[in-house]
C-alpha cells in the first residue's frame, strides 16, 4: 500500500507542476510521471498545493517515514504562496499526516505569517535565534579546529568573539579566514587581526550589500539617520526629530523598510535593524549623512 500511496503522490506532484505551467526563466519544467486527471492539477495553487502535500502525507505515514520541508529567507516568500503553503500544512494537520515545515527567517516573518493565516500562529513553535553563548561561540570555532588537529590560542578566540558579536555567520566567515591565514597551529591573535578587514569586506560584499541594493534613496537617508542613532531599537519619533521631517510623512517609508524586512517592530512599537550590526556597515557605506553618499 505504501508504494501505491507513492505512486499517487508522484502523479499529484506530476499534475500540479502542469497545472501551475512552473516555468524557470524560458524553460517549463516538467514531471516524466503520468499524471492523474483531476488530481492537483487544477491550477488553483491552494487546492493544488493541498491536495499535493496531502497525498504526499498519507505516503509518508504508510511508509512509517515523515515528511520535513527546510525553507531559508522565509520572509521572502509572496503573500499568496505563504498563505496556500499555510493553508495546505493546516489540512495536514487535521489529518494528523507526518508533515513537517521548519523554516528561518527574519523578524518581519512573524507578523507576515501571522497576516497570511489567522490561524497560523497556533501551527508553529517559534524560537528566536540570535547571538550565541560566549561559551557556545568560542565552542563553534575551537572544536572543529581541534578536530582537524589545530589549535586557536586564548587571546584570538576572544578577538573573534569581540568582532563578530557571536552571531554564526560572522563567526563562520572570521574562522575560515583565520584559518586560511594560519600556515600551521596555531592559530594566533595576529592571525585573526591580519584577516578582520578582509572578513569585513566580505561581510560588506556578499550579505550587506545584496540588502542594501534593494532600497530606495529615501529608505537609505531613514537608515542611514537610524545608524547614528545607534543599533536601537529607536523611537519613530525620535527618528524623525533626527531626519527633520514629521513623523507622519515618514511612516511610508518605516512601513516600507519593514515589508522589505530591513526593520522589525518591537513589542512596544520601536523598530531596530532586522539584520546584525547593519548600522556598523551604513556608516561605512555612507560615511556621512548627504545625499550624495545615499545614492
Amino acid at each position: 500500500m505504501a508504494k501505491d500511496a507513492v505512486i499517487r503522490g508522484l502523479r499529484a506532484l506530476s499534475g500540479f507542476v502542469a497545472g501551475l505551467r512552473v516555468k524557470y526563466g524560458d524553460i517549463e519544467v516538467g514531471l516524466d510521471y503520468p499524471p492523474e486527471p483531476g488530481l492537483a492539477d487544477c491550477g488553483d495553487l491552494e487546492l493544488d498545493l493541498c491536495t499535493l502535500l496531502v497525498e504526499a502525507g498519507r505516503a509518508a505515514r504508510l511508509a512509517r517515514t515523515a515528511l520535513v520541508i527546510f525553507i531559508d529567507e522565509f520572509q521572502g516568500m509572496p503573500q499568496q504562496q505563504l498563505s496556500s503553503l499555510l493553508y495546505a500544512l493546516h489540512r495536514c494537520t487535521q489529518h494528523q499526516l507526518p508533515i513537517m515545515l521548519v523554516a528561518a527567517g527574519l523578524p518581519p516573518l512573524i507578523k507576515k505569517v501571522g497576516d497570511a493565516k489567522s490561524y497560523a500562529e497556533r501551527m508553529f513553535e517559534i524560537h528566536d535565534i540570535g547571538p550565541l553563548a560566549d561559551i557556545d561561540a568560542r565552542n563553534a570555532i575551537a572544536i572543529p579546529a581541534e578536530r582537524e588537529g589545530v589549535l586557536i590560542s586564548p587571546d584570538a578566540l576572544d578577538e573573534i568573539v569581540a568582532q563578530t558579536g557571536a552571531y554564526p555567520y560572522f563567526l563562520q566567515q572570521w574562522g575560515k579566514l583565520a584559518w586560511r591565514a594560519a600556515n600551521e597551529s596555531p592559530i594566533t591573535y595576529e592571525h585573526v587581526r591580519q584577516i578582520s578587514t578582509s572578513a569585513i569586506e566580505a561581510l560588506d560584499k556578499n550579505f550587506y550589500r545584496l540588502r542594501f541594493q534593494r532600497l530606495t534613496f529615501l529608505e537609505r537617508r531613514y537608515l542611514r539617520v537610524m545608524a547614528e542613532m545607534g543599533a536601537g531599537p529607536h523611537d519613530a519619533r525620535a527618528i524623525a526629530m533626527h531626519f527633520g521631517e514629521p513623523a507622519q510623512a515618514l511612516e511610508p517609508v518605516q512601513e516600507a523598510l519593514v515589508a522589505k524586512g530591513m526593520l522589525h517592530e518591537t513589542l512596544i512599537g520601536e523598530t531596530e535593524f532586522s539584520v546584525p550590526r547593519f548600522h556598523e556597515f551604513l556608516k561605512r557605506i555612507m560615511p556621512e549623512l548627504t545625499p550624495a553618499d545615499a545614492a
